[in-house]
């Protein structure tokens, strides 16, 4: 009981802090009114928003793009482009960057991207699962009523108390040290577990 009532206060203070970024804020209200299955704004900007309350840096520091994935078994790359364009003018001219990926298609480029192979993801959900840390595995969204909805598998206490802990799912040893070493640049107080 108490396990619940702790995540439900920190879903609550995630809310409020993500509140308080209006530009990435408003991209949350906007992808959660399309009509596009299982569309989360995720990853970094969720917990470098965490981050830069915890360790009182402005809001916005540190974030170099929105991520936003969605699943559409339409794989053809004109059916994700057009989808990216359509979220992109959904939420116009932002402060931000956006990185929109249809998480049905990430196999067909990972290899070239990172070297190798992946099976097919069969939801939005099983993507973030493989997110390289515990802390990124995060994606959110607004029901209809207004209330945040958080993904996160791995739970909220990571990304609360400011740990960087591998999710070995997918990543290797080598992404995870890049990643970490440019976060503890910005965020000198993060506690990094070794890999």
């Amino acid at each position: 009981m108490i396990k619940n009532e702790l995540l439900q206060t920190q879903k609550e203070s995630l809310h409020e802090i993500l509140k308080q970024d209006t530009a990435l804020y408003q991209i949350i209200q906007t992808v959660s009114n399309m009509a596009i299955p299982e569309l989360y704004v995720g990853a970094g900007c969720i917990v470098q928003s965490v981050w830069n309350r915890l360790y009182g840096m402005p809001i916005g520091y540190g974030i170099s793009d929105v991520d936003i994935v969605y699943f559409d078994e339409e794989l053809s790359e004109e059916k994700e482009l057009d989808t990216s364009k359509e979220i992109a003018e959904a939420i116009g001219h932002s402060t931000y960057s956006l990185d929109i990926i249809n998480e049905a298609r990430v196999h067909l480029w990972y290899e070239e991207r990172f070297g190798f192979p992946i099976q097919a993801y069969t939801s939005s959900e099983e993507a973030i699962y493989t997110w390289p840390t515990t802390a990124t595995a995060i994606a959110v969204s607004l029901d209809e009523k207004g209330q945040l909805q958080v993904l996160s598998p791995y739970g909220l206490d990571d990304v609360f108390e400011g740990i960087i802990r591998p999710n070995k799912k997918m990543i290797t040893e080598e992404i995870y040290d890049q990643k970490v070493a440019k976060w503890i640049k910005k965020w000198p107080e993060l506690k990094v577990v070794p890999w």
